[in-house]
């Protein structure tokens, strides 16, 4: 019993250096900020007003030029597709597919002669109805030509759950 009182005494000594050490630090790093931020405003005081307005513009035009190349890159970017299209095929692996066929009942009856290029379809399989070709499709998208014939209809296969 001795022993497990000692154990314990032990470890709240420990722990209680520990948060002492961790206030003291903490302390410190609070006091290091502080005179890091009166230094910068410090600085800039010192700096012309019409300076500041200046760097202000730059900056605003160079965050401005990084976010329209950013987006430019995105929308061609390959990897970024790939990532997406897998990201959606994980999404559907997991759906209860059941509910899908329920949801997309509706369309299935407003294609009953099929779905033709340029189509919306939500989610499923259409398989081209010249050569039979099958698409899987995981997410909303507009039907395109069958990559296998270049056929322009198809029909929506059922989802098996």
């Amino acid at each position: 019993m001795k022993q497990d009182q000692s154990s314990i005494k032990e470890v709240y000594q420990k722990l209680q250096a520990w948060l002492e050490d961790t206030k003291d630090n903490e302390v410190r790093s609070i006091a290091s900020l502080l005179e890091q931020a009166k230094a910068i405003v410090i600085a800039a005081e010192q700096i012309p007003e019409q300076k500041v307005k200046q760097f202000i513009a730059n900056l605003k035009y160079d965050l401005s030029d990084f976010y329209q190349q950013y987006q430019a890159d995105i929308k061609h970017s390959v990897y970024l597709d790939i990532l997406n299209e897998s990201l959606w095929e994980n999404l559907a692996k997991i759906t209860d597919k059941s509910q899908v066929e329920w949801s997309e009942l509706m369309d299935d009856f407003q294609h009953q002669d099929g779905y033709h290029v340029g189509d919306y379809v939500g989610f499923g399989q259409l398989q081209c109805q010249a050569c039979q070709h099958c698409v899987i499709y995981s997410h909303a998208n507009v039907v395109t030509d069958c990559i296998a014939c270049g056929g322009k209809d198809f029909n929506r296969l059922s989802l098996t759950p």
